[in-house]
């Protein structure tokens, strides 16, 4: 029986020691993976090391029974044991398999936090990859008031803390159902990433889509592709493909004629990066030629290239030295054979000591939109604006959800000829992909914009009911609005989207008045209250005083009322039908730019329809009287001394009177 009991002792004693050596095996193997970055391999074996020994598990060690496990061994085991786990949890993430990475961490932090203090760091960023946000925010948040130190770390954790909010923030507006978003018809296996409009049709874009006819081990580089949208087949450009690398991320000149390229080849982990020049003829695109030295710094990596769409500029992304730190943008002035000055960083407003890359300038809106991962934003890189001309940038925006997601967002692209930049775009994201970039399509509708005002009395601000207001669009000189002021002398009306405005009113026995107004800087605004428009008051003139009707528009050479001068003529019209007595003369005048006959002709005619005018609104034609006096009568000289035209005197020149003949 004793005999039994020593050679069962003797077997535990050789199963532990066997346990030992197989576990020590395999966590030197695991450290010797980790620490050359094999991370599929490390993670294999600090699995196997942490379960070695334990018949019933499968190879797979369960980090919710670490605590069970913790107090079973010794302070050195545990610590050593403990380790493992860490680095089981940092092999997950590095491999982006956040959901696995997580319990390991999380078994770290309740165990042992002095031990590992950036555990929690870590864990936070690996919650917020699970979109596991609120978790993640309270982890950097006991992160911080535990870590002592003032380093990146704690620095980035800020940071990463107000993403966190903002994701939130985000993820919760109210204008999210204004966004459509799809996946473009152009995607495939692999990346398919930087599309461009070679024209209204066609789009250029870069992929590493398999290209079966290719030589071994080139089948998935990348290369630059076209199609015809909405459904066109996809073809490779002619454009020589970079011995040994990859080509792609291209910018078209307007005309379609002048291409930028990136060419760029890894070697050994090492990126090398130029931006090339191609010119398109009737047999296809040139060979591509290396830009100046301006552009491709030796010794750095230049790419990602924009050219205006003037012509005059051409912007890229390089990790060249004398710039904010890892990529900035930079920019150089093109001639018009497409070669470069002078680079010139676009500054510290732009350009932060993390990367800023990808340009794209939105000549319509003056909008420089660019994509970063070194400020606060949704995920990895994120997609930010700024309104200006090189050398002045507003501090950019975030375009927030869902222009950006918590994964990377870059390479925009807008269809857009107006100030409506989110009308039509291209974005590339994986935030939909297990593994590249794709290309989605992105619109916002844009809702109609609300703009209100009031009209008063100058002497005591009561509101002038009733008053004809007028507003043109500044730009386009349309007419954007036209009605009576209602009971409390306001007004309101909606446009497509903010433009400057003048804005302008008439009343009963009032001066018209006139306001400009500037579109809001926040071009998100939904509302726009103008100040308010005063009258003066302006009883009937005397007989025989003469007054010029202001706001009154007829066509070119013609006598046809415009609309815009129709309110000054309702205001007149309510004036006589209000003073019953009244009797009035309307009177034409011209500049002296035709003959004596024909200006004389025309400003009758132009009296003439006034009086109709006024007749259509109720005022007896006994009471009014149309006369033309031509060019008879100038209030203002039609030339200078000099003899040369006086373009602001013949307007004064052309203008409606009217006179009072009897009250």
């Amino acid at each position: 029986m004793m005999k039994k009991i020593y050679v069962s002792v003797a077997f535990l004693l050789s199963g532990y020691t066997l346990y030992a050596q197989f576990g020590d095996n395999y966590l030197k193997a695991a450290d010797n993976y980790y620490t050359n970055g094999d991370y599929s391999s490390a993670s294999n074996y600090y699995e196997k090391y942490l379960t070695a020994g334990n018949s019933k598990e499968s190879g797979h060690y369960d980090p919710y029974n670490a605590e069970a496990l913790a107090r079973k061994t010794s302070n050195a085991k545990s610590a050593g044991h403990l380790q493992a786990v860490y680095k089981l949890a940092e092999s997950y993430r590095q491999l982006t398999h956040y959901a696995k990475a997580a319990p390991y961490y999380k078994e770290v932090v309740e165990t042992d936090k002095q031990a590992f203090p950036l555990a929690r760091f870590y864990y936070a960023s690996v919650l917020k990859k699970l979109e596991q946000y609120k978790e993640a925010e309270t982890t950097l948040q006991s992160f911080l008031q535990e870590y002592t130190a003032d380093d990146a770390y704690a620095r980035t954790a800020k940071q990463e803390l107000q993403s966190l909010r903002f994701i939130q923030e985000q993820l919760q507006k109210a204008d999210v159902k204004l966004y459509t978003v799809s996946k473009a018809a152009i995607n495939s296996e692999g990346a398919t990433y930087a599309p461009v409009w070679l024209d209204n049709n066609t789009v250029l874009f870069t992929s590493t889509r398999a290209d079966n006819a290719a030589a071994k081990n080139t089948v998935h580089i990348n290369r630059i592709y076209e199609t015809a949208l909405p459904a066109g087949a996809v073809t490779k450009t002619n454009l020589p493909q970079v011995e040994g690398g990859h080509q792609g991320v291209v910018s078209v000149s307007a005309d379609g004629n002048r291409m930028f390229i990136t060419r760029w080849t890894v070697k050994a982990g090492k990126k090398t990066a130029g931006i090339y020049r191609s010119e398109r003829s009737a047999t296809g695109w040139s060979a591509p030629e290396l830009l100046e030295p301006s552009v491709n710094a030796p010794g750095a990596n230049n790419q990602q290239p924009f050219v205006s769409a003037d012509g005059a500029w051409l912007w890229f992304a390089s990790d060249r030295t004398g710039g904010a730190g890892g990529y900035d943008l930079w920019y150089v002035p093109l001639d018009g054979s497409g070669h470069a000055g002078a680079a010139q960083n676009a500054g510290s407003v732009i350009n932060t000591a993390a990367d800023e890359q990808a340009p794209y300038y939105h000549a319509p809106s003056a909008t420089l939109v660019f994509t970063s991962n070194g400020r606060v934003g949704m995920g990895g890189y994120d997609l930010y604006s700024s309104k200006g001309t090189p050398g002045q940038w507003s501090e950019p925006k975030n375009m927030g959800y869902p222009v950006n997601s918590v994964k990377d967002d870059m390479y925009f692209v807008s269809k857009s000829h107006n100030k409506n930049l989110l009308s039509d775009v291209f974005v590339s994201s994986d935030r939909s992909s297990a593994c590249c970039l794709e290309v989605l399509a992105l619109q916002k509708q844009q809702p109609a914009k609300q703009v209100a005002g009031q009209v008063v009395d100058c002497s005591n601000g009561s509101p002038l009911a009733g008053a004809r207001v007028v507003v043109l669009d500044t730009v386009s000189g349309k007419m954007v609005y036209s009605q009576a002021a209602d009971a409390q002398g306001r007004y309101s009306f909606t446009i497509p989207a903010f433009v400057p405005l003048k804005v302008t009113a008439n009343a009963a026995q009032y001066k018209p008045g006139q306001l400009s107004v500037a579109a809001p800087a926040d071009e998100e605004a939904l509302s726009l209250n103008n100040p308010a428009l005063c009258l003066q008051h302006e009883p009937l003139p005397e007989v025989g005083e003469v007054e010029v009707m202001h706001y009154m528009y007829f066509e070119l050479n013609s006598a046809a009322i415009l609309d815009s001068s129709k309110p000054t003529l309702d205001e007149l019209a309510k004036t006589l039908l209000d003073n019953p007595a009244v009797t009035i003369e309307i009177s034409g005048h011209t500049d002296n730019v035709g003959t004596k006959a024909y200006n004389q002709k025309l400003s009758q005619e132009r009296a003439d329809n006034v009086v109709a005018y006024l007749e259509s609104k109720g005022v007896a034609a006994a009471r009014l009287k149309a006369v033309g006096y031509g060019d008879t009568m100038p209030v203002a000289e039609n030339t200078k001394a000099d003899g040369s035209d006086n373009p602001e005197g013949r307007q004064q020149n052309r203008r409606i009177e009217f006179k009072i003949l009897s009250k």
